[in-house]
């Protein structure tokens, strides 16, 4: 039997308990309402995807999205690597991480806005492959980004005699590896290169260059080879989440123009590659 006390304690502790849910309601909500400038954390320097002249296809994306929230476009500038998340959305710099993967633990990702994959990219003149199990590759030289997926399935196929490796963490205002690789292939320096998918799709548009490109399949037991994008926001804004989710679903098929327009492979919800509309200058 709860004594007199006791029971006051337990009221007193409801009480406050409903005083700083509402308080926390309250500060959300005025948050969310106080909102003047849409404040984007990016690299600066991470072509096809950001930099400071604003010529990515997510500065692209970011401006659709301001203009349906009717905001200013606010950037705090980054470099991509360890840390950055805990350095800039967890700070409180930003309030919006575009081109994340959905699901990514490290924050609360929004509705996805595209579907993309890694690739394997070949010379248009050359031989086709049916996939990294393909015989024919045994011999061939691969180019791949260090710790990707797909080196997962280069072991299972025994394709590592022959690898050339190229970093996955760099420093984006120096080193651009991924172009590196799409050059290599062109330059006959590797036979095929296995790459994330709007890396190589973007290099292969903006220097007009004669590559194909080929989806990779996952298998049992491999990584997965493909990918929603969402953007990433604070756990513990979920109307915001909503919010951004939705003027990206609104936007989807202007959205889908940018990233084809820099040569980002989309994916249907099946997994089949979607052809891109007429070709368009490259930005």
């Amino acid at each position: 039997m709860q004594t007199r006390h006791q029971s006051a304690v337990l009221a007193f502790a409801t009480a406050m308990s409903l005083c700083l849910t509402w308080a926390q309601a309250h500060a959300q909500t005025a948050e969310l309402n106080d909102r003047t400038t849409l404040r984007v954390c990016a690299d600066p320097s991470h072509l096809p995807y950001s930099n400071d002249k604003q010529e990515g296809f997510e500065n692209k994306i970011i401006n659709v999205l301001g203009a349906e929230l009717g905001l200013p476009v606010v950037y705090t500038w980054f470099p991509q690597g360890p840390g950055f998340v805990k350095s800039t959305l967890g700070l409180r710099r930003c309030d919006l991480v575009p081109g994340v993967s959905a699901g990514d633990d490290t924050m609360t990702t929004t509705t996805p806005y595209y579907f993309t994959t890694y690739v394997m990219i070949s010379p248009k003149s050359g031989p086709t492959y049916s996939g990294l199990s393909d015989p024919a590759l045994a011999a061939k030289r691969v180019g791949v980004t260090a710790n990707s997926p797909p080196v997962n399935l280069m072991l299972k196929y025994h394709l590592m005699a022959k690898m050339h490796s190229y970093a996955q963490v760099f420093d984006t205002r120096f080193d651009s590896p991924d172009h590196e690789l799409v050059k290599d292939v062109v330059s006959g320096e590797t036979d095929i290169g296995l790459i994330w998918g709007p890396m190589g799709g973007y290099w292969i548009k903006h220097d007009n260059l004669p590559l194909t490109i080929q989806p990779i399949k996952a298998e049992e037991g491999t990584f997965p080879m493909t990918y929603h994008i969402a953007m990433g926001v604070r756990g513990s804004e979920p109307e915001w989440r909503r919010k951004v989710g939705a003027a990206l679903t609104k936007h989807k098929a202007e959205i889908d123009a940018i990233l084809f327009d820099y040569g980002v492979p989309l994916l249907d919800e099946q997994g089949n590659l979607i052809p891109p509309p007429a070709a368009k200058a490259t930005p």
